[in-house]
């Protein structure tokens, strides 16, 4: 439910963003007829993209800084206004100040003023009409998260009427597990407690909500977060009994319900999430500008080296399980077999070509994943993804695996530039992977990204395995 809450936050401030620059563009051009023509040419030449970073950067460090993220969620159209209020007021003295400092006074009040007010027009009247148009169609365009509640009793039936209440938010409820309350009581029993790993295994559930007592549940309810952390799902607990969670947890509320979510990591904060999203398009689109002459000539090299197509293109399980296509350069020789894809690389591995002998062990077979991060299913820095097969055994074998599935997988990560990369056919090197993967899911931050990108261009660790 928090990565759900993130992405409406996320889309209602991209929407804010072209919203206030088309205000402060309408703004300026307005005004055009009334500013002499040689004045109204210099501003464009020297002032506008000065005044629309000034807009920009503001709004950002508001909605960053100010804690007011949830004004998106909020059901109240009266509370949005007072929020967007205060917020706009802010702007006008954050810009105001910085218009000051850097000596944009002299053009007239009207155009340094007005974009604000009419943002915050905008801004109200988008509000409305996505809150309303959202709420009508997030069932027939699949905008919604898919619940699966534990507990019909009162607290069951409460996160059903919440959601059913508030549509626009995209909560979708898609039955109970219960082993007390019959069917008859009008909602959608699944089956009891024991039913869950079947009804996850066959069911499109996105996340848990425990709704049960804690008395005489303690053991039902440890049972069904070792159940859901198997199989790389998030719990959340409609709370009443915080004490018996020993992991790192956080409440928070999802409109007017209080919600614990278990296994926080930093990565749910809004401003950490939004952080990571932006270095990660940024860092992605000037890397591939940047070497795109390179990665052009390494594909012909490919086509010359040996038959076959420039990318391989293998199936990996990123965020959430979901699974995806992962670009690579080729490195191996086509592989026309009923198991290709399937055999980890060994050392002297002969379907390795010549070429992809050196791709491989400079790293260079994985720079087409920069597309994977641009198109969103992969990160700069995360856990590497693995093949479908393996990540199903692995699953079996280690212990909260499937934790690593709660971020994007990465290009580099905190494993490979530590040495556990390559086979991962002895128990140290899976649980060290792992271990490694964990660590840097519990414990991120925009530095410890930068200092794994430093060691994998520089440190020696990450060539270990490279074969």
């Amino acid at each position: 439910m928090k990565v759900k809450k993130q992405r409406i936050i996320f889309g209602y401030v991209l929407l804010e963003l072209v919203l206030l620059n088309f205000a402060l563009f309408a703004v300026v051009f307005f005004k055009s007829f009334f500013i002499p023509q040689r004045r109204y040419d210099a501003f464009l030449e020297d002032g506008y993209l000065l005044l629309s970073v000034i807009y920009n950067v503001s709004w950002l460090l508001i909605l960053l800084l100010n804690g007011t993220q949830d004004m998106y969620i909020r059901q109240s159209l009266g509370a949005r206004v007072r929020e967007l209020l205060t917020n706009s007021f802010i702007l006008l003295g954050m810009s105001s100040t910085l218009i000051l400092l850097v000596n944009l006074e002299e053009y007239p009040i009207t155009i340094l003023l007005g974009p604000v007010g009419l943002f915050a027009a905008l801004n109200l009247i988008a509000f409305i009409i996505v809150h309303r148009v959202v709420g009508k169609s997030s069932e027939r365009i699949n905008f919604g998260a898919k619940l699966l509640v534990i507990g019909a009793g009162q607290s069951g039936k409460e996160v059903l009427t919440f959601t059913e209440r508030n549509r626009h938010l995209g909560y979708d409820v898609i039955g109970f597990l219960d082993d007390y309350y019959p069917s008859s009581n009008g909602i959608n029993l699944l089956g009891r407690l024991h039913d869950l790993p079947s009804v996850l295994d066959t069911k499109p559930v996105d996340e848990i909500v425990i709704a049960l007592p804690f008395e005489n549940n303690e053991e039902n309810i440890r049972q069904a977060i070792e159940v859901a952390d198997f199989r790389g799902v998030r719990v959340n607990i409609v709370p009443d009994y915080p004490e018996m969670i020993k992991d790192r947890y956080q409440a928070y509320n999802i409109g007017s319900m209080p919600v614990l979510q278990l296994k926080q990591t930093p990565l749910d904060q809004f401003h950490n999430f939004m952080t990571k999203k932006i270095f990660d398009f940024v860092f992605a689109l000037v890397m591939l500008i940047l070497l795109s002459p390179i990665l052009l000539v390494i594909a012909i090299l490919i086509k010359l080296d040996s038959r076959g197509p420039v990318f391989y293109k293998p199936l990996r399980k990123g965020q959430m399980g979901r699974v995806f296509k992962c670009f690579k350069f080729r490195s191996m020789y086509v592989d026309t077999s009923a198991n290709a894809g399937t055999k980890s690389t060994q050392k002297n591995d002969p379907r390795i070509t010549r070429l992809g002998a050196f791709l491989r062990k400079t790293n260079i077979d994985e720079l087409p994943q920069l597309i994977n991060v641009l198109i969103g299913n992969m990160s700069v820095v995360g856990p590497r993804p693995h093949r479908v097969n393996l990540n199903d055994e692995l699953q079996q074998l280690v212990d909260k695996y499937m934790v690593r599935h709660y971020v994007k997988p990465g290009i580099t990560g905190w494993a490979q530039v530590n040495g556990f990369r390559g086979p991962t056919e002895t128990p140290e090197a899976i649980n060290g992977r792992v271990k490694h993967d964990l660590y840097y899911i519990e414990n991120w931050s925009f530095w410890f990204d930068i200092k794994i990108i430093f060691l994998t261009v520089f440190g020696k660790k990450v060539r270990q395995n490279a074969f």
